[in-house]
């Protein structure tokens, strides 16, 4: 097995606590199906995803993040 490469991303916090609003948390009710999704990305091995980018220029968003958003 080959050692991934790192690929810079940009930062991708979302339980990260914001000025406005305090935090995503408070504005999606606990009960809103967009919790659903984001708990089953966040398990969904990417890695084959992440294998196929090549690398350079200047930081991408990263590719979970971008999945939860088409999902």
């Amino acid at each position: 097995m080959t050692t991934p490469r790192k690929i810079p991303f940009k930062s991708y916090s979302p339980k990260q606590a914001m000025l406005l609003p305090p935090s995503l948390d408070e504005m999606v009710p606990s009960n809103h199906p967009v919790r659903i999704v984001d708990r089953v990305i966040d398990q969904i091995d990417i890695h084959p995803l992440i294998s196929t980018y090549k690398g350079g220029g200047s930081s991408g968003y990263h590719p979970r993040m971008l999945l939860k958003v088409l999902v």
